[in-house]
């Protein structure tokens, strides 16, 4: 991917409403984020107010390169390092002890902070001309607990002009947020799964990996680890097998709009006979654990927009592959 004509002028403007203050939204390969500058504590406090975001959940740190982890981390395992310059640039992000110069209102309160160099080029690039002395305190560019933006549309539809700038780079790549990993000594814990998945962090880790339980994923706030999370505004149910159907047509009895999302092979051919159902919309999904996930937000907030009163999920897949998906469909499943 590249800049289009003419980004280069509208990421030094980006950089230099940072530097003033300012906010941002600009596009990474997991979603799109909402950038201020670490450094000004009234910029990060604003992030906050936009987002309507607790003020005990931390935000993420994005920086320009690995080389510059030092900087940000007080405490580097060995594990840390090496996931860093194995991932990064990548959807990773490493919970270490936090700097002197990353400030309470960025960690949420904590001794602990997010951190992460973000792959893409307009992200990169703005990150480049802000300099190697800053870094980004960026959490996804929407309301909070709602559905995170894939798309520039996104951020401007539901955020408009409360953002200063919003840096349009196209669609995200991946449509998940990134992989969010702490350490006990030189295991790695995964906080929360995204972009890179377990399998990837074992490899590079020689099998030192484990999905956080309740206990440990209690220790640490993170970014996306509240049990309501992702949602759209139109009520979401997760079912599986022929559950799905039957809940569908219960609900068109009660003359409600129903959107089925499915994926299954098993799933093609009760779509095919409720195909002309009044009043149910018949949506399907890749097969594919990735392309599901770089689909996932695009399709919930377009179907948000359509005004149904509720979507019926089919249960994903229990394969390792598919946690990331599992993860967010289950915490916009649950009622808050």
């Amino acid at each position: 991917m590249t800049s289009a004509p003419g980004m280069h002028d509208q990421i030094v403007h980006a950089a230099t409403l940072l530097k003033a203050g300012g906010i941002v939204a600009f596009p990474t390969e997991t979603v799109y984020g909402l950038g201020a500058d670490i450094s000004s504590s009234a910029a990060v406090r604003r992030i906050f107010e936009i987002k309507k975001r607790p003020a005990d959940h931390p935000l993420i740190v994005h920086f320009g390169d690995a080389s510059q982890l030092r900087r940000w981390a007080r405490v580097i395992p060995d594990a840390a390092m090496a996931l860093a310059e194995r991932f990064w640039p990548g959807p990773l992000t490493l919970i270490l002890p936090r700097a002197r110069q990353v400030s309470e209102y960025v960690t949420g309160g904590q001794e602990t902070v997010g951190l992460r160099v973000p792959n893409h080029p307009v992200a990169l690039a703005l990150l480049a001309e802000l300099g190697e002395d800053r870094a980004l305190a960026a959490p996804s560019a929407n309301r909070f607990g709602h559905v995170s933006p894939t798309m520039a549309a996104h951020v401007h539809q539901e955020l408009g002009d409360a953002v200063d700038m919003i840096l349009d780079g196209g669609p995200c790549e991946i449509g998940l947020e990134s992989t969010i990993v702490g350490f006990e000594g030189q295991t790695a814990i995964v906080l929360r799964p995204g972009g890179i998945p377990l399998a990837s962090l074992a490899e590079a880790l020689d099998g030192n990996v484990v999905l956080a339980d309740g206990t440990r994923a209690q220790r640490v706030r993170v970014s996306g680890s509240l049990a309501s999370h992702y949602a759209p505004a139109t009520p979401l149910e997760l079912l599986a097998g022929e559950a799905l159907w039957q809940r569908a047509l219960e609900l068109r009895t009660r003359r409600l709009r129903v959107a089925v999302v499915s994926w299954s092979a098993s799933s093609r051919e009760r779509r095919a006979e409720m195909m002309d159902e009044k009043n149910i919309l018949n949506v399907s999904m890749p097969a594919d654990a990735l392309q599901y996930g770089h689909r996932l937000y695009a399709t919930l907030r377009n179907l948000d927009n359509d005004g149904f009163d509720r979507l019926l999920v089919e249960t994903p897949p229990d394969d390792p592959a598919w946690l990331a998906v599992s993860d967010r469909l289950r915490r916009a499943a649950h009622a808050p």
